[in-house]
C-alpha cells in the first residue's frame, strides 16, 4: 500500500487506460476521484466504494472541472496526483475537419488537461508536492493519415508538460506518457470503422517491433511508477511506452 492516504484525480477513468489507472491507484491504497462523461462500468466503484468518487464531468468545460475538483477536496481533503487521460479521436484530414470537430478534439484532449491542471495545482501547492501525468501519444512524434486534430492535440500536450514542469518546480513534477497502440474501447471502435477490422488489427500489431499492442494495465503501471518516489528525479520529460513504434528504418531486413 505505497500510496495509502494519498488522493489521485484521473480523467477519462471509466474505461481503457483510465480505468486501469484507477485500479492501479486503488491497489496501492490511494483514494481516486474520477472525471468522466461515461456513467457505466466505473472501476472499483463497488469494492472500494469509500475510496472512489465519481464525477460526471466534461473536462472541456471549466465549470464541470471546478465542481469536480471542489467535490474531490471536500471528500478526500487533498490531491496528490493528477492523471490527464481523457481523450477522444476524430478521423479526417484538415480539409475534411469542421471547426466544431477540431474544437471538440482539442477541447477534450488539450484544453481539458489545462483546465484540470489549473484547478489541481493550487491544491498540490498547499501540500508542497504533487505529480501531474499527461497521457499524450506516440502520435506526439509520428502520425497516421487523417488524424489532424488528434495528433495536434497530443503534440501540444508535450509543450504543456514542459511548461508546468518549469513553472511549478521543485514542488510539482509533470511528465508525459506516450503510448503506442493500446487495446482500449476507443481503439476497438476505430477498428470497426474499417471494412476489414482484422486486417487493420494485424497491421497495427506488425508496426510494433514487439509484434503486439499494449494492454491498458501496462500503461497504467508506468503512470503509477512515475507518481512514486522512485521517479522523483523525472520531470518535464516524455516517456514512450510504444512497443518500439518509430525505431525501424524502412527497408531493413529481418533475420531469416
Amino acid at each position: 500500500m505505497k500510496l495509502e492516504g494519498k488522493t489521485a484525480v484521473v480523467t477519462g477513468g471509466a474505461n481503457g487506460i483510465g480505468a486501469a489507472t484507477v485500479d492501479a491507484f486503488l491497489r496501492e491504497g490511494a483514494s481516486v476521484s474520477v472525471l468522466d462523461i461515461e456513467q457505466d462500468g466505473l472501476p472499483g466503484e463497488r469494492e472500494h466504494r469509500e475510496r472512489v468518487l465519481y464525477n460526471r464531468a466534461d473536462v472541456a468545460r471549466a465549470s464541470d472541472v471546478a465542481a469536480a475538483i471542489h467535490a474531490t477536496t471536500r471528500r478526500f481533503g487533498r490531491i496528490d496526483y493528477l492523471v490527464n487521460n481523457a481523450g477522444i479521436q476524430h478521423y479526417a484530414p484538415v480539409t475534411k475537419t469542421t471547426e466544431e470537430e477540431w474544437d471538440r478534439v482539442l477541447g477534450v484532449n488539450l484544453k481539458g488537461a489545462f483546465l484540470c491542471s489549473r484547478e489541481v495545482i493550487p491544491e498540490m501547492q498547499k501540500l508542497g508536492a504533487g505529480v501531474i501525468i499527461n497521457v499524450a501519444s506516440v502520435q506526439s512524434f509520428v502520425s497516421q493519415r487523417h488524424v489532424a486534430a488528434y495528433t495536434t492535440s497530443k503534440s501540444a500536450l508535450l509543450g504543456l508538460t514542459r511548461s508546468i514542469a518549469v513553472d511549478y518546480a521543485p514542488e510539482i513534477r509533470c511528465v508525459a506518457v506516450c503510448p503506442g497502440t493500446v487495446d482500449t474501447p476507443m481503439f476497438r471502435n476505430a477498428l470497426n470503422l474499417s471494412p476489414d477490422p482484422e486486417a487493420v488489427l494485424r497491421e497495427c500489431t506488425e508496426m510494433h517491433p514487439l509484434r503486439r499492442i499494449a494492454a491498458p494495465g501496462e500503461v497504467a503501471s508506468m503512470i503509477l511508477y512515475l507518481c512514486t518516489d522512485a521517479a522523483a528525479f523525472i520531470t518535464g520529460q516524455y516517456i514512450r511506452i510504444d512497443g518500439g513504434v518509430g525505431i525501424n528504418i524502412g527497408g531493413s531486413k529481418r533475420d531469416a
